[in-house]
């Protein structure tokens, strides 16, 4: 069948191929444009796998949110003006939706996601990728994305906790040096809470304190990097001058049962 120039344009902005490449995918598909793209797609596949080997350091970080459910995820690309791209930043809306539809946990890529994926890659002529997500559950979620959309966090939680402390502690776990790497000294991963044990009864020992004193070095030494890396102890950023910890500002019924921060190719 004849295919119109408007038909070929069109599917040349969808795709960003050549005009030549999009009149024969629209002439096999029978002027179907999404059927073209699919073709394109098949025909493109060796093209775009070999691209995987390049690096993709830049893309953005996305969140979507639904009644008591909320995602967090990550779509890189090789380049910063790819990822800047108003049809990037809704792809990677539109992923982070469909991850909404996924079991709680890390979400990998379906079919769906796939799908984007390889039609950025078609589009952009990079290695475009879904590196990862995550799905929360409950009434008590809060997230974060950076005005850059490179780092990004979601929050669950329980009690009264209002939006602008759940924003706020989002924007803490963002910008905090040292990252926390756990909620409290509880969910510390027992092999670093060890370490640390160790290392700050070593120091101690190795002062020459009499036993009883050294101990109480080792303790104190142990609380102090157990606040430093958890984000329960950590002095709360937004209120830095009141020199309180993220726990001081929460109420009595409530509290942040877990946390996931992305940063771009972190």
């Amino acid at each position: 069948m004849a295919v119109s120039a408007k038909d070929v344009m069109s599917l040349r902005q969808r795709t960003g191929l050549g005009m030549m490449q999009c009149k024969q995918a629209l002439t096999e598909a029978n002027g179907d444009e999404d059927v073209a793209i699919e073709l394109l797609r098949k025909k493109l596949k060796g093209k775009m796998d070999e691209r995987t080997d390049r690096q993709s350091t830049e893309g953005a970080i996305a969140v979507a949110r639904a009644s008591g459910a909320i995602a967090l995820i990550e779509l890189t690309s090789e380049t910063d003006f790819v990822s800047r791209n108003d049809h990037f930043v809704e792809s990677a809306a539109r992923i982070a939706e469909i991850a909404l539809g996924g079991d709680d946990g890390d979400v990998a890529a379906d079919d769906t996601i796939s799908s984007i994926v390889d039609e950025l890659r078609i589009t952009t002529q990079e290695n475009v990728t879904y590196r990862r997500g995550v799905k929360f559950s409950g009434e008590v979620l809060g997230s974060y994305v950076h005005h850059n959309r490179k780092i990004g966090v979601v929050i669950q939680g329980k009690g009264d906790l209002s939006d602008d402390l759940r924003t706020g502690i989002c924007q803490h776990i963002a910008a905090a040096v040292p990252t926390p790497i756990a909620v409290d000294e509880s969910s510390l991963p027992a092999a670093d809470l060890e370490k640390q044990k160790q290392t700050a009864i070593e120091e101690a020992q190795a002062s020459g304190k009499p036993p009883q004193i050294a101990e109480k070095i080792a303790v104190g030494k142990l609380r102090k990097w157990v606040d430093e890396n958890t984000l329960m102890g950590q002095i709360y950023l937004r209120e830095m001058d009141s020199k309180k910890a993220v726990r001081d500002f929460l109420p009595k019924d409530g509290a942040i049962r877990a946390f996931i921060r992305y940063e771009l190719g972190g």
